[in-house]
């Protein structure tokens, strides 16, 4: 079975089962946690894509054992995010930039990780091709999944 294919089929499994698992928060200790842990997701998930948008813009020099690695990384993060945001802490005064939308339309929240998910593996199957073209049309694809979220999900 291809890599996309297993890939899809896995993170379709995880969403469903997690996103349908979603909880509110207990306390407002419970909330600060859970929001300090998602925020670890993002954090690592930008520490991620920063140089692979560097050196598709040509900013940093170009280097696909890197390429492979930050792809690696970006998806083996996005089958946790699901994980990390299913606690509600909409009820709760912490500081975040997520929209409570993320758990109010958790079938869209899940189509955009679905896709992060699927950009990832995709950069990882081109990535070991050495195609630099195909490797920075596809760093854009998985930066174009991660502005959709943002757009959706994200505070401006």
């Amino acid at each position: 079975m291809k890599l996309m294919t297993k890939t899809s089929l896995a993170c379709a499994l995880i969403l469903s089962t997690t996103l349908a698992n979603a909880n509110v928060a207990k306390s407002e200790k419970h909330a600060k946690k859970s929001t300090e842990l998602r925020q670890s997701i993002f954090s690592l998930l930008g520490s991620n894509m920063g140089p692979l948008g560097g050196m598709a813009k040509g900013k940093i020099d170009f280097n696909v054992k890197a390429i492979e690695k930050h792809a690696l990384r970006i998806n083996q993060l996005s089958f946790m995010i699901a994980d990390y945001t299913r606690t509600d802490t909409s009820s709760f005064n912490v500081k975040t930039d997520t929209l409570n939308k993320v758990w109010k339309e958790p079938d869209l929240f899940a189509e955009k990780i679905k896709a992060l998910n699927e950009s990832s593996a995709h950069l990882m199957a081109i990535a070991k091709t050495g195609d630099e073209g195909a490797i920075k049309k596809a760093i854009g694809g998985v930066g174009k999944t991660c502005g959709g979220c943002h757009d959706d999900f994200k505070k401006d």
